[in-house]
């Protein structure tokens, strides 16, 4: 089992985090529903150090804190073990925890949305505008109500146009543009 890197304060990781969901994604419409929770104070971050078996038990906890606390929208668990900065590993650990989250019965009931420095959607080049939608500070797991969403759909007059809109913002913005701001995000 590798050595859990414990070099990142919670709390930089923590604001970093929020920081980037002001800045990058309610500022920039990527997710309509992020300024419905984000207002009130109802997104929960919580930072992970420890390995794959950590993320699990975390992801495993914090459902059962969603499930105890309607005050509570959703949960970003953010990632600082050092292998999961290796997007691939990091996609095993996602692909795990959505198998989790099958297995422990709250598929239909929570979605395991995510987020990574180095993401490249399927079928994009790594360079391209379109993945800085899902680019975060640090390696994130974003569990989010089904219900929530559902809910928030209804309010959207056409919720097909988010992914298009998203990839039209992105490409007008530039990779220059949120390189600059997720570095910044990181150095606060």
């Amino acid at each position: 089992m590798a050595e859990p890197t414990s070099s990142l304060c919670d709390k930089h990781v923590i604001d970093a985090t929020l920081m980037w969901v002001d800045d990058i994604v309610i500022k920039h419409n990527f997710c309509p529903f992020a300024r419905y929770v984000r207002t009130p104070n109802q997104i929960r971050c919580v930072v992970v150090a420890g390995d794959t078996g950590d993320v699990i038990q975390s992801l495993f906890d914090e459902l059962r804190h969603l499930e105890e606390n309607e005050s509570t929208a959703t949960t970003l668990i953010a990632l600082t073990h050092s292998t999961i900065a290796d997007f691939d590993e990091y996609l095993d650990v996602l692909a795990i925890g959505d198998n989790m989250l099958h297995d422990w019965g709250y598929s239909g009931t929570y979605q395991l949305a995510s987020f990574h420095p180095n993401y490249v959607f399927d079928g994009s080049d790594v360079d391209d505008a379109e993945n800085y939608t899902n680019r975060s500070p640090y390696p994130l797991l974003h569990l989010i109500r089904e219900a929530d969403i559902s809910r928030y759909m209804k309010k959207e007059e056409d919720a097909e146009k988010i992914f298009s809109h998203n990839i039209e913002k992105a490409q007008a913005l530039g990779c220059p543009y949120f390189e600059n701001v997720l570095e910044g995000l990181k150095k606060r």
